[in-house]
């Protein structure tokens, strides 16, 4: 599919992309008010936590990188840690074994994310010259919440595939389901106790979250629910400034966050496919997308033996970038057949949204409460829905993420930034746990190396090696708009082939926004989401 088939949003002053419309709206308000683009993703990030609940929270965690001019890139980790009194004997004294996925117990690790909205909006007034208010930031999402959205497809699917398994969990069904049924897809949604929550952020500030009345309410309603977290857990919580990785490419350099991310992840793939991509592969051929899963699963490899909370690392993850350690890697890379594949960690449920503002400050962003839905604990008093980030430790102390009180959890998510030798810069990123890597390194490589626009690139169909949500197989899925010889040579070169429907949600909501070094904006959102791109 030549790259001038779909065409990109354009524009000159600002673009923003997210995965619903409203929310891509709500950034570019901020940014026609003379906002900047920290302060637009503030705004998107509030709007989206209330306009597509299954997949975001106020209850879950955010990470932050952070473009500017002149200045090395900046990360912001807004990931919360386990509870003091979560660990490996106390779930175990409760005849456990492992870590529920859903419930009170599944609740185990603060909620970050509104703390990474604090810190931003600090290196926002700090560093930026930004002004808006926080009450001006959270108008949108107040009013959704309050006055309520249409119900997305993708939600209302959702909530009916997952109603077995949260239907009894505290707070579940009289948040999201409508008179005791699945919401119709196009039914008005609203979140009363949501709207006054956030509110109550406008007027007393982000840090009410941790360290307020409304801290106080949020920890009464967690144990109440039965979670181990305590008010002292979120008093604790701060988010922290962090330094990218940045993985020297042929093309320029591209950031990611560190651990416990798998940003390395994505750089390692990217590194490695720097090595054996070469301009004559087809970006839709099976040449091409062979060589992408066969780094992935030696990047797979490198996350499931090394990354954990970085207190806790045996190796530097930018000892893992360095060139000679990257040539080592593709080495391993055979043309002719497929690597043994083991299993993946499994899906995950998020949002990356990108802003790019007239001043060229560009911000990829990350939001998620991991599984669908999260634990499905929805807090009484607050209207928030508690991820289930911790469910990814291990009871077993010998694994590389065991529970232990104040660890940080692995985390899948992983927002992306590239800077090109040309004076381009690109933010981009995908939702979906096993996905996300590899989404970054098919929408990337068919921008970065075979010139795509941001559109095609992400339209273009995609592949996932590992398991999605409702299926128990770690094959690799294709969507069936790749050509059948494709998928005929990708099975004759050993890879257990599954075909996924042509705009599969499994794949995940990816988007990409490129300012050109004279100003010029390209992006492109994902049409297997609700999403938009838009500038102006």
């Amino acid at each position: 599919m030549p790259s001038e088939f779909l065409n990109p949003a354009r524009g000159t002053r600002g673009m923003a992309v997210a995965p619903h419309a409203l929310a891509a709206q709500s950034a570019l308000a901020i940014l026609r008010e003379g906002g900047n683009a920290v302060e637009a993703m503030i705004s998107a990030a509030a709007t989206i936590a209330v306009v597509y609940p299954h997949m975001n929270s106020i209850g879950g965690d955010g990470f932050w990188l952070i473009s500017r001019p002149g200045a090395e890139p900046v990360g912001i980790e807004a990931c919360g840690a386990a509870a003091l009194a979560a660990s490996v004997d106390e779930y175990r004294s409760r005849g456990l074994s492992v870590i529920p996925t859903r419930g009170p117990l599944a609740a185990n690790t603060v909620a970050g994310t509104v703390s990474g909205w604090q810190r931003a909006h600090r290196w926002s007034a700090e560093t930026l010259g930004g002004r808006l208010p926080v009450e001006r930031l959270l108008e949108d999402a107040i009013h959704y919440a309050k006055h309520g959205v249409p119900v997305t497809r993708s939600q209302s699917q959702c909530v009916e595939s997952r109603l077995a398994e949260l239907r009894s969990i505290p707070g579940f069904t009289e948040t999201f389901l409508c008179d005791g049924r699945v919401p119709a897809t196009g039914e008005r949604f609203v979140a009363p106790r949501l709207a006054a929550t956030l509110e109550r952020l406008a007027h007393a500030g982000f840090d009410d979250f941790y360290r307020g009345d409304l801290a106080r309410s949020i920890a009464i309603d967690l144990q109440s629910a039965g979670s181990l977290l305590t008010l002292a857990d979120l008093q604790r919580h701060e988010a922290r400034m962090r330094t990218p990785l940045a993985l020297d490419h042929s093309l320029g350099t591209i950031y990611n966050m560190p651990p416990p991310t798998q940003g390395l992840v994505s750089l390692l793939i990217l590194g490695i496919l720097d090595r054996v991509l070469t301009k004559e592969m087809d970006p839709l051929g099976p040449e091409f997308v062979h060589a992408c899963v066969e780094a992935t699963k030696l990047a797979f490899a490198v996350r499931d033996a090394e990354i954990t909370d970085p207190d806790h690392m045996r190796v530097d993850p930018r000892e893992l970038l360095k060139p000679a350690a990257l040539d080592a890697m593709a080495a391993q890379v055979s043309s002719t057949r497929a690597a043994p594949w083991g299993a993946g960690r499994g899906p995950g449920d998020t949002v990356w949204l990108g802003v790019t503002d007239s001043d060229g400050v560009a911000v990829s962003f990350i939001q998620s409460i991991y599984h669908e839905f999260g634990s499905g604990v929805v807090l009484a008093g607050t209207g928030i829905n508690w991820q289930n980030r911790g469910c990814s430790f291990s009871l077993d102390e010998r694994s590389r993420n065991p529970l232990m009180p104040l660890r940080r959890p692995f985390h899948t998510l992983n927002p992306a930034l590239a800077r090109f030798a040309d004076g381009r810069t690109m933010v981009y990123g995908n939702m979906g746990g096993d996905g996300q890597p590899q989404s970054q390194s098919a929408v990337f490589s068919r921008i970065a190396m075979f010139g795509w626009n941001p559109q095609a690139a992400i339209d273009a169909p995609r592949w996932l090696l590992g398991r999605t949500w409702g299926q128990s197989t770690d094959t690799l899925k294709l969507e069936a708009r790749f050509a059948l010889d494709t998928i005929a040579r990708l099975a004759a070169l050993g890879h257990e082939v599954e075909t996924m429907q042509a705009y599969d949600e499994a794949m995940g909501h990816a988007g990409a926004i490129v300012r050109y070094p004279d100003g010029l904006i390209e992006a492109g959102y994902d049409p297997r989401s609700d999403g938009a791109a838009a500038g102006w």
